[in-house]
């Protein structure tokens, strides 16, 4: 399996700079995972696709203002991003330009009330570094830090809520859970008095979501891990739908490849948490999943390959293609699919 054979032409003019003022409005593509046919929607009209004893599932992490600029003794201005947390003052971190920033190298934020220094060189070229400060440090970083957004994204960002969830909770992404950010409070409160379940997973979304796959062959691609937890109450909520005749159906590629990970070869969630590195592409046997409701994603990444597999890379290829014909907004601020 190549890589090259998840690429499709896409216009940059189709890549979503900014996001939609009512969150439910944005446009969304039903594929029939079975025979490859698509329905143009609108988001809030996903109701009438999904059934009582149906279970959501989300992901409710919550991005945090992880872009730093930090100040060297040089005077020199250099840009970190928070990638993971390893421990109470310790971060992997992307660093531009890095050459500036060796091991022993220190940095001060804002008007001194954080430092750095770096400790170590970690997966190619990210720096460890530890923090020192006094206080709460996720106060600290709400005044200091920026939102993350993708660099697909030039425009820039009025509320940075919108590069949240509206039930995000769990803070640690260096991203957003992109499905997710279609649902309104509303429309939640719709889907419940509906019947539809909802459960919730947390997967802190790194950036090696989205980087690009670099090898030619598709099976030489390595994961970057994410932390993920699940706690026993939505275990059982997920596991009694699926006892039940009920679909879960996730909301997003980040919380399928959390419910994949946890499941054991019946299909059984319980509760847990970890690191996960999983891959998913054509050919995988989904253990849980039975729907998926996605945005549109990169050429020849990961999330492609993922969706395809739980319908096809003809079916979904040929989707992309009616998607940009119909002028379809593409990636974290795009329409949706939602795939049965």
């Amino acid at each position: 399996m190549r890589t090259k054979d998840f690429y499709f032409d896409l216009p940059e003019a189709l890549i979503a700079q900014v996001p939609l003022e009512d969150r439910s409005e944005s446009r969304l593509m039903v594929l029939d995972r079975q025979t490859g046919d698509v329905t143009h929607k609108i988001f809030k009209e996903i109701q009438a696709y999904l059934k009582s004893g149906d279970c959501l599932v989300l992901n409710n992490t919550k991005v945090i203002p992880a872009r730093l600029f930090g100040t060297k003794d040089t005077g020199a201005v250099i840009e970190f991003l928070l990638l993971k947390r390893i421990s109470e003052r310790r971060w992997e971190t992307l660093v531009k330009p890095g050459r500036k920033a060796k091991i022993g190298a220190t940095f001060t934020f804002g008007a001194g009330q954080l430092t750095c220094e770096v400790v170590a060189i970690g997966d190619e070229g990210s720096r460890i570094i530890e923090f020192m400060y006094e206080g709460i440090f996720e106060t600290i970083l709400d005044e200091l830090g920026n939102m993350p957004l993708p660099p697909y994204i030039t425009a820039k960002l009025d509320d940075p809520k919108r590069y949240n969830t509206v039930y995000a909770k769990h803070d640690g992404s260096a991203a957003a859970p992109t499905a997710g950010l279609h649902f309104t409070e509303a429309l939640m409160t719709s889907l419940k008095a509906q019947g539809v379940k909802i459960a919730y997973v947390t997967l802190h979304v790194g950036l090696g979501t989205f980087r690009p796959v670099k090898v030619d062959d598709v099976l030489n691609h390595k994961m970057h891990s994410e932390f993920y937890m699940l706690d026993a109450e939505n275990a059982e909520l997920i596991n009694r739908t699926k006892a039940e005749g009920g679909r879960v159906i996730s909301v997003g590629t980040t919380s399928t490849r959390t419910i994949e990970t946890i499941a054991n070869e019946y299909g059984k969630l319980v509760e847990a948490s970890g690191w996960t590195e999983i891959f998913i592409y054509p050919g995988y046997e989904f253990k849980v999943i039975d729907g998926l409701i996605t945005n549109f994603h990169l050429p020849e990444s990961t999330l492609i390959m993922l969706v395809s597999a739980l319908s096809s890379k003809e079916h979904v290829l040929k989707a992309y293609e009616i998607a940009v014909a119909e002028q379809y907004r593409f990636f974290s601020f795009g329409d949706a699919m939602l795939i049965l």
